[in-house]
């Protein structure tokens, strides 16, 4: 009999233990269910605050970097190469000799014939090596003048309207990676090419440190536009739709839609003309699914 009550008294136990741990779960599950709706209700994002920044719009094109002015040096007469007076990387005056040549003419004896240099400037590249046979269709060596270069590019015809003499443009090479050598636009071709659908144009570029080489692949940004002192947010903060600009600002943890009027952008950046003025704060990072009202939480 006393088995039997304490079973009875075991099971009543475990029975409230039981019910005690199910409320316990139900009351957990209840605070979770209430959590997870919650955040699923509140956005988490970025703020920032509009800055006043110098803006510059371009146009990202690429090109090729020449000499200035290059010359191929032939010999005068046939024969064979005597020797190279000079070598690639050697300065060379106008007129100089950069090499002798032998005349191939049996029974006659003559003076090495010098190969003069046509421009002052360096040697870029030698052909020949002595002893090779030549003629005056042989060519001896180049010589370029590189203490300013220009860089040929080709502007898409839709673009050649905001293409102009004197216009500045930033040069960037990969073997320089974080250089950004300045220059401007000296010459544009007055045509535009029927095949390509472009105009050529020049720019011309100071390189009196020798960095920037005949040849090299260059990538240019010709500024067509500039603001100073301009309102600015980062670009990925504007949302488009309809034809119209947006950003969202912060009030009182919810986020609210504001119209803005753009201007140029540099890509990072772009100009607030209008809806915006520099200190307003304004939401950068988790914009997506964000709408008028919706609920955020802003990170530090």
């Amino acid at each position: 009999m006393k088995n039997i009550k304490t079973i009875k008294l075991r099971v009543v136990h475990c029975s409230l233990l039981l019910a005690a741990a199910l409320i316990t779960a139900g009351c957990r599950n209840k605070d979770l269910e209430a959590f997870n709706n919650l955040e699923k209700d509140r956005f988490l994002v970025k703020t920032e605050k509009a800055q006043l920044k110098n803006i510059e719009d371009y146009l990202t094109l690429v090109g090729s970097v020449k000499a200035m002015d290059e010359a191929v040096l032939y010999p005068r007469v046939a024969g064979k190469l005597l020797r190279n007076l000079l070598t690639e990387g050697d300065s060379v005056k106008k007129d100089q000799t950069v090499a002798l040549i032998e005349r191939d003419e049996p029974g006659v004896l003559y003076e090495p014939a010098p190969v003069p240099s046509t421009l002052t400037g360096v040697i870029g590249r030698v052909y020949q090596d002595s002893g090779a046979s030549v003629t005056p269709q042989t060519p001896i060596a180049l010589v370029v003048s590189q203490g300013q270069v220009r860089v040929v590019v080709d502007v898409p015809e839709r673009y050649t309207a905001k293409v102009f003499m004197n216009q500045r443009a930033l040069i960037k090479v990969d073997a320089f990676p974080d250089t950004t050598f300045e220059g401007r636009v000296y010459r544009v071709s007055p045509v535009v090419d029927a095949k390509t659908r472009s105009a050529v144009i020049e720019i011309l570029a100071d390189n009196l440190s020798g960095r920037l080489k005949s040849g090299m692949f260059s990538e240019v940004r010709l500024v067509v536009g500039s603001r100073s002192g301009a309102v600015a947010v980062p670009s990925t903060a504007i949302i488009s739709e309809n034809n119209k600009a947006y950003v969202f600002v912060p009030l009182n943890d919810t986020a609210v839609r504001r119209e803005v009027k753009t201007g140029i952008s540099n890509g990072d950046y772009t100009q607030i003309s209008s809806g915006l003025k520099a200190g307003d704060e304004l939401v950068v990072f988790g914009l997506y699914g964000l709408k008028d009202g919706s609920k955020i939480k802003a990170q530090d």
